[in-house]
């Protein structure tokens, strides 16, 4: 973890490299779309056969002896130096995730491709990208607002995924890396997030906004009433099953969307007023609870805490993490962790409940 790590909280201060990418759908000036598609239904055949090759081995290969096994088999099929590289290299990469995370061997389904600098030319100012895959060259039109367009000139992108959807839809998507300078803190804006409400303080005045996992959680149990009414039917039954999956994938859809929006939100209103972000560290919660009540475990299934937490960090902003035992029983102790010398010596506002702003219990 970033930071300085103490007896009574972690600092989080993201710093270093960090991505942004610039999606937008796109229109096919020069080339077919049917031979778009042809191009990378033959680039996701070749991943996945190096997908198989990787994953019957006992130990994964580096990217030098990738390169002596796969390199010389790809040019064979026409496609172009760096095309093969970035071939081998993503599906080292996905065997690598797979193996670590203890999952099945993958299996792509999406129509993508992912190209560099060599094969990819990107012209933000007329919104234009040319594409080179094996010996078929595609212009495609970037269709998306201007003033989009404009926050991602003058940055360094690295790397160009074209896709085409279920639908016969071009997506593009641009990778940019930026640097990432944090800023010292004047102040403090403090969470306490809860099932239904978060709680925001900014040192003047609490601010009390809903939150969307009660959504989510109503949609999961709606999922998971049809799998208990046709327990036998549910697996055998597609559209039973369609259903079942269709409201799984809305509820996560929900939780991570509203996470991200927020953590935008309060990420922008935090870095105008230069102040940190207070967050309470509630690790192990939903494991401690389901030991304790099934019913409470079941309600924290969508308290996507950690979710929030991840996005507020990866948007850039300097965070607190307060421990949930202190945080309880006293007030903010900004000696005690080292927090900036306009932060020392305040205490947070009680609410109508009787609870202190920083309390998330």
């Amino acid at each position: 973890m970033r930071g300085k790590t103490t007896s009574l909280a972690r600092e989080v201060v993201p710093r270093g490299e960090y991505t942004l990418t610039l999606k937008a759908q796109g229109a096919l000036v020069e080339g077919s779309n049917e031979k778009l598609r042809e191009e990378l239904y033959l680039t996701r055949r070749a991943v996945q056969y190096v997908v198989d090759v990787l994953w019957e081995l006992d130990k994964l290969p580096t990217i030098n002896q990738a390169h002596q096994m796969f390199y010389k088999m790809l040019r064979e099929q026409g496609f172009r130096a760096h095309q093969a590289k970035q071939i081998y290299k993503y599906a080292l990469a996905l065997v690598k995730a797979a193996k670590k995370n203890k999952g099945r061997k993958p299996v792509l389904k999406k129509l993508s491709t992912r190209l560099d600098k060599y094969d990819a030319k990107v012209d933000l100012e007329n919104q234009l990208i040319i594409v080179k895959l094996r010996n078929r060259v595609f212009r495609i039109k970037l269709m998306h607002n201007r003033d989009y367009i404009k926050k991602f000139l003058g940055r360094k992108w690295y790397e160009v995924i074209i896709s085409i959807d279920k639908r016969g839809r071009v997506w593009v998507c641009i990778a940019f890396r930026w640097e990432y300078n944090p800023y010292k803190p004047k102040g403090m804006i403090s969470i306490d997030v809860n099932l239904k409400k978060i709680v925001a303080y900014n040192d003047k005045k609490v601010r009390r906004m809903n939150t969307r996992f009660t959504e989510a959680l109503y949609l999961k149990h709606l999922a998971e009433n049809i799998q208990k009414k046709h327990s036998y039917a549910w697996r055998r039954n597609r559209k039973w099953l369609e259903t079942i999956r269709a409201l799984h994938r809305r509820s996560r859809n929900i939780v991570v969307d509203w996470s991200r929006k927020f953590a935008k939100y309060v990420v922008l209103k935090a870095k105008r007023m230069k102040s940190a972000i207070v967050l309470e560290d509630l690790e192990k919660l939903w494991f401690n609870a389901s030991r304790k009540s099934s019913s409470l475990a079941d309600k924290l299934s969508r308290y996507a805490y950690r979710k929030l937490q991840l996005a507020i960090i990866t948007k850039g902003s300097p965070l607190y993490m307060i421990y949930m035992f202190w945080s309880s029983v006293h007030p903010f102790p900004p000696q005690s962790v080292g927090l900036h010398s306009s932060l020392r010596g305040r205490s947070p506002p009680t609410l109508g409940d009787g609870t202190s702003a920083y309390n998330i219990i």
